[in-house]
């Protein structure tokens, strides 16, 4: 136990970067920080801070332990949080970071539904083009296409979608249709980043082409209105284009070939989540799983 307390005491001084803010913190003396820190450092022989007199850094032994720490209190401290919530109804904030495309299309009716059924919890929503750093921003959950890159996360698929290639008639009428994959290096295309398209037909074949034209963004609605104003070809989601399909302001482009399906992810760092975290993503895998999922995964 007094392991413990130490560990959590050491997360505050690496926190605030000092043993006089982390005293304040926890409303214990300086000197009793100095202490229990020196007491810890005996216990895992290690210098776990450089100590000088304007500042306190934490040693490469003290970072590895902070990143440890940090998880076991955190854990902690979510542990006796579930306990106290089983009876009562799930509050407070929810910090979410999440792309803005897919926050606009499909979750504004899940935060609708979630928001009346819980009244309790506010939202505070990044829809920043930037992904937030879960592990140092105090986001609670994010909503990323594709897995994440740190292998920390804990990752959880919610949907995936059905992906095609698009253009507006104006565009395919004043430049030659393609037929095949390989065609689309004559074509302007609307892409995210500058990379290979990678497309797969019906009967099991696929083919990568390296492609090419006068945008690359980071904001898939962005390209979708490009295409709508006939600067080239895009791939989105069906359920994006849906509407301009039917209205024939946008047409399907080499309809035998797809590109990969777009997986929509929750993210968390760690599997033992507050109650208003567990329910939010209770709610999106209720809402999303039928709706999203237009055929296996994998």
């Amino acid at each position: 136990m007094e392991t413990f307390k130490n560990m959590h005491l050491f997360v505050q001084v690496a926190k605030t970067s000092s043993f006089r803010r982390a005293a304040e913190v926890l409303d214990i003396p300086p000197s009793t920080v100095s202490r229990r820190i020196a007491e810890l450092e005996r216990d895992v022989g290690l210098r776990l801070f450089n100590r000088s007199t304007r500042r306190v850094e934490l040693t490469e032994g003290g970072r590895l332990y902070f990143d440890n720490c940090k998880r076991i209190i955190e854990e902690a401290e979510l542990a006796h949080q579930a306990l106290s919530e089983l009876h009562t109804q799930p509050s407070g904030v929810l910090r979410v970071s999440m792309p803005v495309d897919f926050s606009v299309i499909y979750l504004s009716p899940v935060l609708a539904d979630f928001a009346r059924r819980y009244p309790r919890i506010q939202f505070d929503l990044d829809l920043s083009p930037n992904q937030a750093d879960l592990m140092g921003e105090g986001v609670d959950m994010a909503i990323r296409m594709g897995p994440p890159k740190d292998t920390r996360l804990i990752a959880r698929p919610i949907a995936q979608l059905k992906t095609l290639l698009v253009a507006s008639p104006g565009y395919v009428q004043s430049h030659k249709a393609p037929m095949l994959p390989a065609d689309l290096r004559d074509h302007d295309c609307l892409r995210m980043k500058d990379a290979p398209w990678a497309l797969h037909h019906a009967d099991g074949r696929s083919e990568v082409v390296q492609v090419g034209g006068t945008f690359v963004a980071n904001n898939r609605g962005l390209l979708q209105q490009l295409a709508l104003r006939d600067q080239g070809i895009a791939i989105t989601a069906h359920e994006w284009v849906q509407d301009d399909l039917t209205a024939q302001r946008l047409v399907h482009v080499l309809p035998d070939w797809s590109p990969p399906s777009a997986q929509a992810y929750a993210v968390t760092t760690t599997r033992l989540l507050p109650a208003k975290v567990r329910v939010f993503l209770d709610c999106l895998v209720e809402y999303m799983s039928p709706k999203l999922v237009p055929q296996p995964l994998g």
